[in-house]
């Protein structure tokens, strides 16, 4: 039961890395360093003190830059690559109880790949904003954005089975989303369906 909680924690902390990459490292190393989150051996540097006030600028950092016009969408490109190793490194290091090479493939595979699924849903999101709105409603997109990823992130510490439930739902949500524009911009028609004329 331990492992399967330990799962759910870095599966919640990668989904919450899809929103911001940071901010999950921040409150994993804040919890690390209150003793209310037990790091794999290896990844105890993420609660030390000097790491905490590296995530804290970080963030800081991170969710300013959000706020700024054009930057935001520019921040995606990089954002990506970044999300999914940050969903690696926070399921390896909240996952316990397996052997290294099924910590890391479940890191992978799970961690990476729900980072970059929120990760490009939400830069999805952000260029129907962009487009939709010439940018004005983007700083609204970021405050939901930034708050998902804290929620999400407390979630994973406090309640993993619920934040795992929640990042079922943030992913279907996600995948419904970017399915929806696919369709919608598709110029086959469907089964059923008489081609436009």
């Amino acid at each position: 039961m331990e492992t399967f909680i330990s799962i759910c924690v870095g599966i919640g902390l990668s989904a919450a890395c899809g929103f911001r990459v940071f901010a999950p490292l921040l409150i994993m190393s804040v919890a690390s360093h209150a003793g209310h989150l037990t790091l794999s051996p290896g990844f105890e540097w993420i609660g030390t003190s000097p790491a905490l006030a590296a995530f804290a600028i970080a963030t800081a950092l991170e969710i300013a830059a959000y706020y700024v016009p054009w930057i935001d969408n520019l921040l995606d490109t990089v954002a990506t690559p970044a999300a999914i190793l940050a969903g690696i490194i926070v399921t390896a290091s909240a996952v316990s109880g397996l052997s290294p090479f099924l910590q890391w493939t479940l890191a992978v595979i799970a961690g990476g790949g729900v980072a970059g699924m929120v990760q490009m849903a939400t830069s999805v999101t952000r260029g129907v904003s962009t487009v939709t709105t010439a940018g004005f409603g983007n700083p609204l997109l970021a405050t939901a954005e930034a708050g998902g990823a804290i929620v999400l992130s407390l979630l994973a510490i406090v309640v993993p089975v619920i934040a795992g439930i929640a990042v079922l739902l943030v992913l279907y949500w996600g995948v419904k989303k970017v399915s929806g524009r696919a369709r919608k911009h598709s110029p086959h028609p469907r089964a059923g369906e008489e081609p436009a004329s």
